[in-house]
């Protein structure tokens, strides 16, 4: 998308409406408690008051080489998720929790439309064998082996892993993996020389910095960063709300880091 571009998907976005938090409040409010007309108007005008959301968030997509109106698209069907499953009475910003949503949607179509092509019969045997690891690992509380997998499937090892390796979207070296508010740690930075003494030593500490964490925190640590679910699929998953997922997510990390540093 070329930043100087005003118009997408045939819309002006320098007259995209912006809505303050107390107005997003008071739509999402009467979205869910509203008669059908005024959940009908409420709904539209949330979507209208934060295509520059959808806006803002499509940016990190721009090295793609995808068409900037079907990203555009893909996130206003992220967005409309959004509005359809926010739950108001949490003490939650809208953005805080549409943002991931449309993310994630994003995502779903770039994975879906990538150019290295992947044959549906891998990708369903990738599908199946992601909910036996899901059904496995709350059962015995613990990660299975892809043996365990690939027994309970009835195929050979090695389709299990090949099928799970092609359906990882690519990474960009400058793909932002955590931040602080001050410094952002990229792909890049985590690239280094495995004979750096440096090197090892930071993945001890980050390894023992992990071993203290409960078996939530490390659930939920490998579900957001490992296998790339938003915070609302793994409080799906898990069956708590996104804000105990975010708050659990923070105090993780939060530990790590001053255990590391």
């Amino acid at each position: 998308m070329q930043y100087g571009k005003v118009e997408i998907c045939g819309v002006n976005t320098s007259k995209l409406k912006v809505l303050s938090e107390k107005e997003k409040k008071a739509l999402l409010n009467t979205i869910k408690n509203g008669s059908e007309q005024e959940r009908k108007k409420a709904r539209d005008a949330m979507i209208n008051g934060n295509l520059r959301l959808v806006l803002s968030v499509i940016q990190r997509f721009t090295n793609r080489g995808e068409n900037p109106d079907d990203l555009f698209q893909v996130g206003v069907i992220g967005l409309i998720k959004a509005i359809d499953n926010f739950d108001p009475s949490l003490d939650v910003r809208f953005s805080t929790y549409g943002v991931p949503m449309i993310i994630g949607e994003v995502r779903r179509y770039l994975r879906d439309n990538n150019a290295i092509r992947v044959s549906r019969s891998m990708r369903d045997t990738a599908y199946k064998a992601m909910q036996i690891k899901e059904q496995l690992t709350n059962k015995e509380n613990r990660e299975p082996t892809v043996e365990e997998i690939a027994k309970i499937m009835g195929v050979p090892k090695h389709d299990v892993v090949l099928a799970l390796e092609a359906i990882i979207e690519p990474v960009s070296l400058y793909e932002p993996v955590f931040s602080d508010g001050n410094d952002t740690i990229y792909v890049m930075d985590q690239i280094g020389d495995k004979n750096d003494d440096t090197t090892w030593l930071e993945e001890i500490a980050v390894k023992e910095a992990i071993a203290n964490l409960s078996d939530r925190e490390k659930r939920i640590l490998t579900m957001r960063f490992f296998r790339g679910k938003t915070q609302m699929e793994v409080a799906s998953e898990i069956g708590i709300s996104q804000a105990q997922v975010s708050r659990i997510e923070k105090g993780a990390l939060d530990r790590i880091k001053k255990n590391i540093f």
